[in-house]
């Protein structure tokens, strides 16, 4: 296809309900080695990859020896959940949506690729799905733009004709340092006001909403 264009997603909290999981994991993690970390501060940092959370939620000087096993200790509570995963309402149906409008349709995840797996079966869209990222295509984690970068070489498309589609701040600022306009969504937990505040050009509910004014939403002027 000549001048492709496409739309990138994340995934955690994004196409799958995973925000509050994700929260609770690293709570529970973060107890074990000793740290007693409230949640609502936990859950401002989730959609960052593992390394800057900790260091986001622990402070610049804490000792990061312990943070292998803290991270081990997250992923291994987290896999519990995986068999009770389950997408955001209009998850799919946006991707087979977005596919059906001539757009290529790249999940930007930088989960490790045994996690992006588990997410991609919760979809179950892979006929859609034109190219997946994960933890191992990014030398930095987001708010980096390594992950969006790498989706978008993997992609074949170019940042001047894709949108990024996130629920956290984190997603916004990685998209927006390679001038990629991004749209939020208030079901990963994080506000109207904060994703409109850090630069996202559209705001929507959940999928489902974005994929009722699809029509009328930055998606639509790229198709």
């Amino acid at each position: 296809m000549e001048n492709p264009r496409g739309v990138l997603f994340d995934i955690d909290g994004t196409l799958v309900d995973t925000t509050y999981l994700h929260t609770v994991c690293w709570w529970e993690a973060l107890r074990q080695a000793d740290h007693d970390v409230p949640m609502a501060s936990i859950h401002r940092s989730v959609g960052m990859g593992a390394d800057k959370l900790l260091e986001h939620v622990l402070g610049p000087e804490h000792d990061r020896d312990g943070d292998q096993r803290i991270r081990g200790a997250h992923d291994s509570l987290y896999a519990e959940y995986w068999p009770r995963l389950r997408p955001l309402p209009g998850a799919v149906a946006l991707l087979r949506a977005c596919a059906g409008l001539g757009l290529r349709v790249v999940l930007a995840s930088s989960a490790a690729e045994h996690e992006a797996s588990a997410l991609r079966a919760v979809l179950n869209a892979d006929d859609v799905i034109a190219a997946v990222t994960t933890s191992a295509d990014a030398r930095e984690s987001k708010p980096a733009p390594d992950i969006v970068a790498a989706a978008l070489d993997q992609s074949g498309l170019e940042a001047s004709r894709v949108v990024f589609v996130g629920d956290s701040v984190w997603d916004v600022a990685a998209s927006g340092q390679l001038d990629i306009p991004c749209i939020g969504l208030t079901c990963g937990g994080t506000s109207r006001g904060e994703l409109a505040g850090a630069g996202a050009v559209a705001v929507y509910h959940d999928p489902a909403d974005l994929l009722a004014a699809l029509s009328e939403s930055p998606i639509a002027a790229l198709s």
